[in-house]
């Protein structure tokens, strides 16, 4: 008989075993919630200095279903020109995640570190569209490692946590 690549004969009959590998889906993605603010227009348009752009990320995650999670990506870009407030935004960009079979351990390091980077592309033409249509050029930012970043900050906290205490002597 003749044999695929794994080896296996044609004429054999191939089994389905349990479903246990690890498999991770994008449900949806979608704009939670936006605001887009040019307080002091058309004044600072009038402006020839180039505003000081100030980016703020946050992520937050939670099971809303049996294997489906919600991650949010929450961006707040804050620029000045001068003493005046050029343009505010606020993005909070959410997707869906169907997850199975992914080890407890690494559950966090996907919705903080993966599932953000596979939102991120999306959010950031969200606020480059949102700034364009306020008057100003596209803000466009710099991708982000996400999941460098989780590891970072696990790294700290474990250093943290296996730091004594003082007076625990």
């Amino acid at each position: 008989m003749a044999e695929n690549e794994t080896g296996a004969d044609f004429g054999e009959t191939q089994t389905n075993g349990a479903d246990t590998a690890p498999a991770a889906h994008v449900l949806s993605q979608y704009v939670k919630d936006f605001s887009f603010e040019n307080p002091n227009a058309p004044g600072i348009y009038q402006s020839q200095t180039a505003p000081a752009i100030d980016v703020q990320f946050n992520i937050g995650s939670g099971q809303v279903g049996e294997d489906v999670y919600e991650v949010v990506l929450k961006i707040d870009v804050r620029a000045q020109a001068e003493s005046q407030t050029a343009f505010v935004v606020d993005l909070s960009y959410g997707g869906l995640f169907a997850l199975r079979n992914i080890p407890a351990d690494q559950l966090d390091a996907f919705l903080l570190g993966e599932a953000p980077r596979l939102l991120f592309p999306f959010a950031r033409r969200v606020l480059a569209d949102a700034v364009r249509d306020g008057g100003f050029p596209p803000l466009m930012l710099e991708p982000i490692d996400f999941g460098g970043i989780y590891l970072q900050q696990r790294a700290q906290q474990d250093a943290l946590a296996s730091t004594p205490q003082a007076g625990n002597a």
